[in-house]
């Protein structure tokens, strides 16, 4: 029977209690606001929490990459969602062989990328391929720039042969989420206007998943909340004590009374900043923080002289960004309610392609 004193460090500290809290919390308030929940794996990329999402009530789930929507299909995930313009011959065809597997979403914001899909799914032979269009409310990140594009677009989607339009998709940027639904809202209209249907607006990002109320939106997709970090406790919605992902790390130095060095560098904790000026806080000293860090090493840089921790103590650090942290471990460790900890391989690890 392993316990948090045997692990290795650095790793991965997963507190299953705080993940069932999480995850539960969030699918009531999609019960009681009257949304689909869609989360997102590439917070954890693990099947084990994505079936458990589902247990509890969500619809299916949100994949970043293909290749994460392999593993998870591999895995038994039956209803996958890709927010993701594909692009190229060899992704086009593993995505064709996918879409025969499994209940597959995806997105396009260009004439290009839609001519892509109809090219690939014009065989009559060929399950068809369920299309979105993904909008740019303000993220400036992909996303076609107007209500009449997106109208143009869909357009495109209904006249191809192997091709269904499935809706609109946003990820808008944290705060505007009245803007990013008015928007919505009047690409919805325009849509409908010119007799296409909408059966489907998803919106992301974990920090507003709280602001429903009035909204064209009919699903959701957060990812961060089943573990929280730092971040999100910056943005007020939630606690140190919802998060479920810590890095446990050793002291390996102690050069000065006021300077710790752990064995967890940017290589484990990331140099995702996310609004913060230092790295990750420890668990239960959330006052005292990681002030810099190179590949292997993190700096801990106390404001008055201390002995402890000493050198071989061990500290577990809540990140900044949970999600990047995932992708940098092969496996993490499921701390259960007796103490006992468990190793989990994280399956969709390093799926980028």
């Amino acid at each position: 029977m392993t316990k948090i004193d045997d692990l290795d460090t650095p790793c991965v500290v997963i507190d299953l209690a705080r993940v069932e809290a999480n995850l539960r919390r969030v699918q009531e308030h999609a019960s009681a606001n009257g949304y689909r929940l869609r989360p997102h794996i590439k917070t954890h990329k693990l099947p084990r929490f994505a079936k458990r999402a589902l247990e509890l009530g969500a619809i299916g789930i949100t994949v970043q990459k293909l290749g994460e929507a392999e593993v998870m299909a591999d895995a038994g995930l039956g209803d996958v969602f890709l927010p993701y313009n594909i692009i190229g011959e060899k992704k086009l065809s593993r995505l064709r062989a996918l879409n025969e597997k499994i209940t597959l979403s995806l997105t396009a914001d260009s004439p290009d990328t839609v001519a892509g899909y109809a090219a690939t799914f014009a065989d009559p032979g060929a399950r068809p391929l369920t299309v979105l269009i993904e909008c740019d409310t303000g993220g400036a990140r992909c996303g076609v720039q107007s209500p009449a594009q997106a109208l143009a677009l869909a357009r495109q989607i209904v006249m191809s042969p192997g091709l269904r339009f499935g809706g609109l998709m946003s990820y808008p940027p944290r705060g505007r989420f009245a803007e990013a639904d008015r928007w919505l809202a009047d690409a919805k209209a325009m849509l409908e206007a010119a007799g296409i249907e909408v059966p489907v607006i998803t919106s992301g990002n974990s920090p507003d998943i709280w602001h429903t109320g009035d909204t064209v939106v009919t699903e959701r997709r957060p990812g961060t909340y089943i573990y929280f970090d730092r971040s999100q406790v910056d943005f007020g919605v939630a606690t140190y004590a919802d998060c479920a992902l810590t890095v446990l790390t050793t002291v390996v130095s102690r050069p000065t009374a006021t300077r710790i060095v752990i064995d967890a560098g940017s290589k484990s904790l990331s140099s995702d900043l996310l609004n913060q000026t230092t790295y990750g806080a420890v668990l239960g000293h959330e006052d005292i923080t990681v002030t810099s860090l190179s590949e292997e090493h993190g700096v801990i840089e106390l404001k008055e002289p201390a002995d402890e921790p000493r050198v071989g103590d061990r500290i577990r650090i809540i990140p900044n960004h949970a999600c990047v942290v995932s992708n940098l471990f092969d496996t993490v460790q499921l701390l259960n309610v007796d103490g006992t900890v468990e190793s989990e391989p994280v399956a969709a690890r390093g799926r980028v392609d």
